[in-house]
């Protein structure tokens, strides 16, 4: 598939008015089809059977370099399985797309697919970490996006809870940052956690809840009592 039947493809499904609409939601300067993401899912679900690993990134790598939304987002969801083998490129490939991170929405879908690059090798949290001391604010933030799986496990490993704590200490780092996209992915992160892990969700806010933005503490807390 190349990358132009791929394009012909999500175009064939917009839906009239929503590229206008997604422009002015997302705010940032790009192209929009308007195709809505279950089509999106459709037509990546049967991509990802049709095609070999090496044709998949291949047209992941054409649709994320093409800069249209909705062709991002299908990268993303394109290598977004938790059983690849070998997948060294796939993560490779999500991870080149993270210094170029300029919006939650494609963002967040790129983070899902690398998600399950992590739990498949938790050793790929060390290139994670130095995301953390990054100057770009998205590559700061996708460090707790990408590691949301950690928040979810009813019974989590030894090694789990270290990577929670490990997250935690990101975290905590970022408080100062009073950026909105930062202040709520802490949130995001400490209120997924409490869910599973009150304790360590509940201590989190002990130690660095005052100085979180009053919006963050709020949807931090959110379900704990």
């Amino acid at each position: 598939m190349t990358l132009d039947d791929a394009l012909d493809a999500l175009r064939a499904a917009t839906v009239p008015g929503r590229a206008e609409g997604s422009a002015k939601y997302h705010k940032v300067d790009r192209t929009y089809l308007g195709t809505p993401n279950p089509a999106i899912n459709d037509l990546t679900r049967d991509w990802r059977r049709n095609l070999d690993l090496d044709a998949r990134l291949d047209l992941a790598a054409a649709l994320w370099n093409s800069n249209i939304h909705e062709a991002r987002v299908a990268a993303a969801k394109l290598l977004t399985q938790a059983r690849i083998r070998p997948d060294d490129q796939v993560w490779a490939l999500i991870a080149s797309w993270v210094p170029e991170f300029d919006a939650w929405a494609i963002a967040d879908h790129a983070c899902s697919a690398g998600s399950k690059r992590l739990i498949a090798d938790p050793s790929r949290l060390d290139e994670v970490e130095a995301w953390t001391k990054s100057e770009h604010m998205w590559t700061r933030r996708a460090a707790l996006v990408i590691t949301l799986p950690w928040t979810k496990q009813n019974f989590p490993s030894e090694q789990d809870l270290e990577i929670r704590d490990r997250v935690l200490g990101w975290a905590a780092s970022y408080v100062p940052d009073r950026d909105w996209f930062i202040q709520k992915a802490i949130a995001w992160w400490v209120r997924d956690l409490s869910k599973h892990d009150p304790d360590r969700s509940r201590a989190f806010l002990e130690a660095h809840g005052d100085d979180l933005k009053a919006f963050a503490r709020k949807e931090a807390g959110k379900y704990l009592r």
